[in-house]
């Protein structure tokens, strides 16, 4: 439970630092985001609107809420993991050259490197252990619970 919490914090405070960092260089994010080759024009405008969303909504919800079992936080922190995994794959398989990966907008940029695949396949890990921590915290659904009640009340008067 705790090192849920811990990663949640950590997280949180990462996508926080990236979500600003974003902001604060918005009018160059999606230029960062079609050296990508995958997005140009509106399309990219729009994936930085969205990557800053999800990212501030993620980061907000794991620091405010750390213990929160709920699973939108963790679908949307997965989601910001995989776009940026994608993104950075993709560009390094095809050799392309980025000065700046944009994750922190134009603030701690660091080139595409294979680092940032590591980073990124952490990020991933992270994801996953996220989702892992939500299966074992969550109790039995609760369209399952009547009918379980219902098996015992049968059981009861056998």
């Amino acid at each position: 439970m705790i090192l849920r919490v811990v990663l949640r914090v950590v997280l949180g405070a990462v996508l926080a630092a990236m979500a600003l960092g974003q902001l604060a260089s918005f009018d160059a994010m999606p230029a960062l985001l079609t050296a990508y080759g995958l997005t140009s024009g509106a399309a990219s405008t729009a994936l930085a609107v969205a990557l800053i969303g999800a990212e501030t909504v993620t980061a907000v919800w794991f620091l405010a809420r750390p213990r929160s079992r709920a699973a939108t936080p963790v679908g949307l922190y997965t989601g910001v993991a995989v776009v940026w995994a994608v993104l950075a794959a993709q560009a390094f398989a095809r050799g392309l050259v980025l000065d700046n990966c944009g994750c922190f907008g134009t603030y701690a940029t660091q080139p595409l490197r294979w680092y940032v695949l590591v980073e990124d396949a952490l990020m991933l890990l992270y994801a996953w252990l996220l989702w892992r921590g939500l299966r074992r915290a969550r109790p039995a659904s609760s369209a399952a619970r009547p009918f379980a009640a219902a098996r015992t009340r049968q059981e009861n008067h056998r």
